[in-house]
Parts: structure tokens; C-alpha cells; sequence
């Protein structure tokens, strides 16, 4: 091999390790009357990642209510029947009229961003609804627990992400079952404060708490 190949794959081999991990990173904020969580969408789940920049954009969620909340589990909303509804009114089942393939593979830390979806033999594929998320709470995980989902699920987790579910806990029974596509990467205390709301029977707060997202 000659000086000038040589030097042409040392200088392609610079271009790609420099390139490697630069992709752009995309946020969105999460208003709340009880404190804002910053976004960061994941670049491994582009249907997810498109769609929900789409709704932001247009200010589908302008308004909504997290009408679902269980604490040590997870914050949910995005359901377009929660804008101005009345306290007795059933939430959980309204979307844009659309359902969005899967993107399984991300876990689900404290703080992720996870497509809600119907569950099921009525949905084989897991395909996500389309407006609905909620934000991961979970609680800290132990090896024994880690390794027993590793178990059940077939999955193998690395190091990083047992001691993320260790330290700041999540929800692995969800693994490899709902498409994560984000996690809030300033704001956790705000998951703690919508958790801790007051709820009538079906999980919905017993004050309101809406959302408004942007772009970032």
C-alpha cells in the first residue's frame, strides 16, 4: 500500500470517528403549572420523533391535561378529549385519528418519553396511538430485579443501563413492549410533582394539570 492510499483512509478514518455521535439532537419543552421538563427526542425512532414535532408545531397539546397519573409508574396525557373536560368526563381513548408503527428497543429510565398505545390481542403489531405519551417514574431497580426481566424478556441489559435503573430507576417491565422515543433531560422534580397530585378513581388528577409544548 502506497503513502497515498495510506494517507487517504487516516484521513477518512478522522472523518468518520469526528462524525460519529454528531447528529443534530432535537428538545421540545413541557410546560406545567407545576414546573417545565426539557425533551430530548431520540434519533432512533424518526416516526415517533416526526410525528410529535409535527403535533408540538401545531399546538395539538396545547391545553391537554395529564389525565392519567399513577405514582411510582408514570405521568400520562396527550389525549385531544382532555381539553376542557369536565371532571366526570372518561379519558384515555381519543387520538388524531391515527396509530404510528412501532419503534421498540429503548428503555424505559425515570424520565422517558414513551408512545401510550392499546394493549392486547386487538394490537398484535404494538403500534403506538398517536398523540398519547406518558413520562416514566418507576422506581430503583435491583440486580435480582434487572436480571429477571433479562430473563423473561430475552434481553440483555449493559452496564450503563442496569446502573441508570438502579440509581435513578424506571419501569423495565415496559421493555421491549412500548417505543420509547425520548427522555427529559432537565426537569425530573417535575415528574415527582405531577405524581404526587391527588387522584379520583381513574387515575385522572383531582386539580388539572395542562401541558403546552414548543419547539427548542
Amino acid at each position: 500500500m502506497n503513502k497515498c492510499t495510506i494517507l487517504s483512509l487516516l484521513c477518512f478514518s478522522i472523518l468518520v470517528s469526528c462524525n460519529s455521535g454528531t447528529e443534530d439532537k432535537t428538545y421540545v419543552m413541557i410546560e406545567t403549572d407545576l414546573g417545565n421538563m426539557k425533551v430530548e427526542l431520540y434519533n432512533s425512532t424518526p416516526i415517533h420523533k416526526e410525528n410529535f414535532i409535527k403535533l408540538a408545531s401545531e399546538g395539538f397539546y396545547d391545553g391537554l391535561l395529564f389525565h392519567r397519573v399513577i405514582k411510582g409508574f408514570m405521568v400520562q396525557g396527550g389525549d385531544p378529549d382532555s381539553k376542557d373536560a369536565p371532571p366526570e368526563k372518561r379519558l384515555g381513548s381519543g387520538g388524531p385519528g391515527y396509530t404510528l408503527e412501532a419503534e421498540i428497543g429503548a428503555p424505559h429510565f425515570k424520565g422517558v418519553l414513551a408512545a401510550a398505545r392499546t394493549g392486547g390481542a386487538s394490537n398484535p403489531e404494538k403500534r403506538s396511538s398517536g398523540s398519547q405519551f406518558y413520562i416514566v417514574q418507576g422506581e430503583k431497580q435491583t440486580d435480582a430485579a434487572l436480571q429477571n426481566f433479562e430473563r423473561q424478556k430475552g434481553i440483555t441489559y449493559n452496564e450503563t443501563h442496569k446502573n441508570k435503573y438502579k440509581t435513578l430507576g424506571g419501569t423495565p417491565f415496559l421493555d421491549m413492549d412500548y417505543t420509547a422515543f425520548g427522555e427529559v433531560v432537565e426537569g425530573l422534580d417535575v415528574i415527582d410533582k405531577i405524581a404526587q397530585a391527588a387522584t379520583a378513581p381513574g387515575d385522572r388528577p383531582v386539580e388539572d394539570i395542562k401541558m403546552k409544548i414548543r419547539l427548542l
